[in-house]
């Protein structure tokens, strides 16, 4: 038994809805036999010797000095996802960030467009999920708020972009804090993932999505960043209504680590 059981019977308050939510960390576990993959060579197949740049720097812990400049602030319009879209901040924040690419568009055509997975939410008698969406696929849940919502992920909303930006999608999922700093610098608002305090995540929850398991936390909660400087970023948060918040950047950094570094832009 969850010790949070209760709260999905009292609040089926979920991702960027909380005061302290939002891609999170979202880990698929795949229920049947794993498959082995290995990098043997080939009979008569050479090894390759060469070691990249990069090799080798990773090996030596080698720190390279960051391309953008020392500081970058934009002024990306603010918009608010309450109280049309309790759980959709990623629709919002990437609203925030094809307006001012120019692009024709708004929070409803997005919730509206957006990717959703249609997993029915599925609960034990005692509160539990036991079953649900997988994010990574499309949007979970209600993103209304009339019943439960959740997130959606990077993929999706990449798809999303290109669609009003075709070919322009970035996504910067993955990446060194650094390279989304440098795509910063170049004039490009980012959606990236966090949590509604922007601190580490501390409510997980997993249930089973098809043969996978999802692995996530409930304090979800997607922004955008549309600046930095020194030990500072600054985001426009669709949910507290805040325009160029600033935030700790080595705290942020540490929270966007652990949601799985997830982060989409276009170019």
């Amino acid at each position: 038994m969850k010790a949070w059981h209760f709260i999905g019977i009292l609040l089926p308050l979920l991702g960027c809805s909380h005061g302290s939510p939002a891609e999170n960390n979202v880990q698929t576990l795949n229920t049947e036999a794993p498959k082995v993959i290995t990098n043997s060579p080939k009979p008569n197949q050479k090894l390759e010797t060469q070691k990249t740049t990069k090799d080798i720097n990773e090996k030596h812990d080698i720190k390279i000095q960051p391309r953008f400049k020392d500081k970058k602030l934009m002024n990306v319009p603010l918009i608010r996802q309450n109280p049309e879209l309790k759980y959709g901040c990623e629709v919002t924040s990437l609203a925030m960030v094809l307006k001012y690419a120019g692009a024709d568009t708004n929070k409803m055509k997005l919730f509206r467009e957006i990717k959703k997975d249609p997993d029915p939410l599925k609960r034990s008698s005692r509160g539990d999920i036991l079953s649900w969406g997988n994010p990574a696929e499309g949007f979970v849940g209600d993103m209304t708020g009339r019943h439960a919502g959740y997130a959606v992920f990077d993929k999706p909303m990449v798809d999303l972009i290109n669609r009003y930006l075709p070919g322009r999608g970035v996504n910067l999922t993955g990446k060194n804090f650094d390279e989304v700093l440098t795509h910063v610098s170049e004039g490009y608002p980012v959606v990236i993932w966090t949590t509604g305090d922007y601190r580490m995540p501390n409510r997980w929850e997993s249930w089973k999505h098809g043969n996978e398991v999802i692995k996530t936390p409930l304090d979800l909660h997607a922004v955008v960043l549309v600046g930095y400087e020194d030990n500072t970023v600054y985001l426009n948060d669709p949910l507290s209504g805040r325009k160029q918040v600033s935030v700790n950047k080595q705290r942020f950094v540490g929270t966007w680590k652990a949601m799985q570094s997830r982060a989409v832009s276009y170019k």
